[in-house]
């Protein structure tokens, strides 16, 4: 039987885990909604709350251990900037499963985890905007191209 042994070994070797773990955390941190199968949402929820957790301490000791935890300071100061802030009065439960269907090549259950009260604005944080006068120059150096050659060939 396997009574409390622990945790989803997810077919991956310790060290492949941890690094799995370690990406996703800091892709949580970084959009605050992420979409993975359900196995792996819900591993990674005890281990974001217990981040949030550690950084709303405040103190040096807690800073190192987040910084050792993700290896990235833009997470690390996200976390004890503004989410540590966002939960001051909330006691655990900051992030959520929702169960998203199923895949479509392999039929795995999806899952989508988010942060309670997230941003809605954090997961465009990496999505460029096209300026109109991009679009019109590269437009106009297509349509230029042609004519040069035509003329050339005349």
């Amino acid at each position: 039987m396997r009574h409390k042994l622990g945790y989803r070994k997810l077919n991956r070797t310790s060290e492949h885990r941890k690094a799995l773990f370690q990406n996703m955390l800091n892709s949580l941190i970084k959009y605050e909604q992420i979409t993975t199968t359900l196995p792996k949402a819900k591993e990674l929820k005890p281990k974001m709350d217990k981040v949030i957790t550690m950084s709303k301490k405040k103190n040096l000791q807690s800073k190192k251990d987040l910084f050792s935890e993700l290896q990235s300071k833009l997470s690390v100061d996200k976390l004890l900037n503004t989410l540590s802030q966002r939960y001051e009065k909330r006691h655990g439960g900051y992030c959520r499963v929702i169960r998203a269907g199923f895949r479509y090549g392999d039929d795995a259950p999806m899952a989508i985890l988010e942060l309670v009260d997230r941003d809605i604005n954090a997961k465009k944080i990496d999505v460029k905007k096209k300026k109109d006068e991009n679009i019109k120059t590269s437009k106009e150096d297509k349509t230029s191209e042609p004519t040069k050659k035509a003329k050339e060939k005349k």
